[in-house]
């Protein structure tokens, strides 16, 4: 259980702070959104983080770098500076999807690799690794270009492992029929494993679609047992957005996320 880690997302209506220190109870890490940590202060969330002794696996997200806008740049420097100030390691960097009126996904695959460029010597000066994470292929005309690891670490490789690494979520990427191969071609790479399960039907939302683990059809731990064969011991985040379950009390939900990790995926 060392290695588990409660993203704030799968209790989204759970105070931070509540979430913080429930997980300094239970000796586990935290994944945190800058949302959250704006409406409390950067400043007073880093000083909770460290007075609580818990670790801050990720932070989420960076990324919508597809329209070569400046101002993303900029908002993703800003990024990296609230990455560094909670001692996240790691910014979780969620590329963007087709610029408006635009069809030409190549050119919006280049634009994300330029837009790394630009970025990675901040983060490397600032202690952060860029973690570009796929997202399944649905989600690629309005959220993620970047659909398979293979893609991912495409871009990724460009630049060392300590500038820019790579998400494995099982929920986006359960489904290539490559991702065992891409998972082994990512041993040095990998920035963040994060576990939530496939359920069918999808629910209406598909953004808020998850399943709690051992709901549907992902194999947990021959995912897991690949990641690790690959190098990678870091902590495994659960991160669900599911709505049913954001309904239920953050506290229930944490005592079920943790039962149901022990089951499925420790």
């Amino acid at each position: 259980m060392n290695r588990f880690s409660l993203n704030h997302a799968t209790t989204k209506y759970w105070d931070q702070d509540e979430a913080i220190d429930a997980c300094a109870r239970e000796n586990v890490g935290i994944g945190l959104w800058r949302e959250p940590v704006a409406a409390k202060g950067l400043e007073n969330t880093a000083r909770r983080v460290r007075d609580s002794g818990v670790t801050v696996t990720s932070l989420c997200r960076g990324g919508f770098l597809t329209t070569g806008a400046p101002q993303a740049l900029d908002d993703n420097r800003r990024a990296i500076d609230e990455a560094a100030a909670l001692g996240a390691g790691e910014l979780v960097v969620v590329c963007g999807g087709l610029p408006e009126g635009s069809r030409d996904i190549d050119a919006a695959r280049r634009a994300v690799a330029d837009a790394l460029g630009a970025l990675a010597p901040y983060a490397v000066e600032s202690g952060v690794r860029l973690a570009v994470e796929p997202l399944h292929p649905m989600f690629a005309s309005d959220r993620c270009v970047i659909s398979t690891l293979d893609q991912a670490l495409d871009v990724a490789e460009s630049f060392t492992p300590e500038a820019v690494g790579v998400v494995v979520d099982t929920y986006h990427v359960w489904w290539d029929p490559n991702v065992y191969a891409a998972i082994a071609r990512a041993a040095g790479r990998i920035a963040s494993f994060q576990v939530a399960d496939w359920i069918t039907p999808l629910p209406a939302g598909v953004l808020t679609g998850r399943g709690q683990l051992g709901d549907g059809c992902v194999e947990f731990r021959r995912l897991r047992d690949a990641v690790d064969a690959a190098g990678y011991s870091g902590h495994i985040e659960v991160e669900i957005f599911n709505d049913t379950i954001w309904s239920h009390p953050g506290p229930d939900v944490f005592a079920e996320t943790l039962r149901r990790y022990r089951e499925h995926v420790a």
